[in-house]
């Protein structure tokens, strides 16, 4: 059995914190220390992949964190809202090792709390660049295991072959071995670019199989991808509760709502705001980054959104849209009707009034 003797853990906590960050006030304040998040393309030649509004990047000790856990920690800001935590080690040892840490990690309620501190901390530190910040903020977390070189140098097929049973493992985060047929479910999603290097993404971790240079184009786009299901997630349940409150008042019988119908024009500019702002984020986090240049890059990020259920998330959000829209138009028709009420009544007012004049002699 080989031995990794060059290898990085990377445990991300991301946190919806806000609606937006001020990405270019952040890089204000801290000047230098404030490095711009990169994607680099497997392919040679210049990067055809890029960032459409690049992340902010922070050290932890830019804003007076130690390190969490044994973990070095690096903070990454995304403008519509997310913070991100990467928590990273330095691994090396054999395989057994790494499944056993791969077990303590999953779920690790101590980890899960420190990283819910953390961010409390940075949003401390950087709350006059966050716009209309979450009083409550919903998270995501996602393991990532790199291995960068083995004592003895193996393709991707012959790593497969030879450690598949401890790769499988680690990514469902199981103690007990898993069956044949589950260990052939998760090695089945996986992606190579050369012979020598690989990756194999599940709902909550990954496995990376390469240089440590080329590998962060991997970890980026994970995190990318982690980072839009967050926001997906966080406007899924926007809408649900939204949706909630507009039926209970909509459903909520009005003497006078043939007449004036005031709720059913609120209702319409509620949703009317709701639907756009929510379009606005939704169409922000997904074109964040520009993947048709690099075939690979794309590849990559559609198989780790689909493991993530990325899609789903996205088509819960578009259908309760629409349903937002269905219950808009409604509302608009309920306050036209009510206004063609009350300007039948003032008609009907106007004839009475005449009448009276005219029998009065008046007229």
């Amino acid at each position: 059995m080989s031995v990794i003797t060059a290898g990085t853990i990377h445990a991300f906590y991301l946190f919806d914190v806000a609606e937006a960050i001020d990405l270019a006030a952040l890089r204000r304040r801290f000047g230098a220390r404030a490095e711009t998040a990169l994607l680099e393309d497997k392919g040679p030649g210049p990067s055809r992949i890029a960032y459409l509004q690049p992340p902010v990047l922070l050290d932890a000790a830019t804003l007076g964190i130690k390190e969490v856990e044994g973990f070095r920690l690096r903070v990454k800001f995304f403008d519509y809202g997310v913070i991100s935590l990467r928590l990273s080690r330095p691994f090396s040892g054999p395989w057994p090792d790494l499944v056993k840490l791969a077990q303590d990690f999953t779920e690790s309620e101590r980890l899960e709390a420190r990283a819910a501190e953390v961010c409390a901390q940075v949003r401390a530190a950087v709350g006059d660049a966050l716009a209309s910040g979450r009083p409550a903020m919903l998270d995501e977390d996602y393991l990532v295991y790199a291995v960068h070189a083995l004592d003895a140098p193996l393709d991707a097929d012959a790593l497969l072959e030879r450690h598949g049973v401890e790769i499988a493992q680690m990514l469902r985060g199981e103690r007990q071995p898993l069956s044949r047929q589950e260990r052939e479910e998760v090695l089945r999603h996986r992606l190579s670019y050369l012979a020598d290097d690989l990756v194999i993404p599940a709902w909550n971790a990954a496995f990376i199989y390469d240089a440590e240079a080329a590998s962060a184009a991997t970890i980026e786009i994970l995190e990318l991808a982690n980072s839009q299901l967050l926001e997906f997630r966080y406007h899924d349940d926007l809408l649900d509760r939204e949706l909630g409150q507009i039926y209970a008042v909509l459903q909520q019988p009005r003497r006078l709502d043939w007449m004036f119908g005031r709720r059913f024009t609120r209702a319409a500019l509620r949703l009317q705001s709701l639907f756009i702002d929510v379009n606005e984020i939704t169409d922000k986090t997904e074109n964040a980054v520009k993947l048709v240049g690099d075939l690979y890059a794309a590849r990559l990020f559609n198989l780790v959104a689909a493991r993530l259920g990325l899609d789903k998330w996205k088509g819960n959000v578009e259908e309760k849209l629409k349903t937002a829209d269905d219950i808009y138009r409604f509302a608009v028709e309920q306050t036209g009707m009510s206004q063609a009420n009350i300007l039948e009544l003032v008609i009907v007012f106007i004839l009475v009034l005449e009448l009276g004049l005219f029998f009065a002699g008046i007229m």
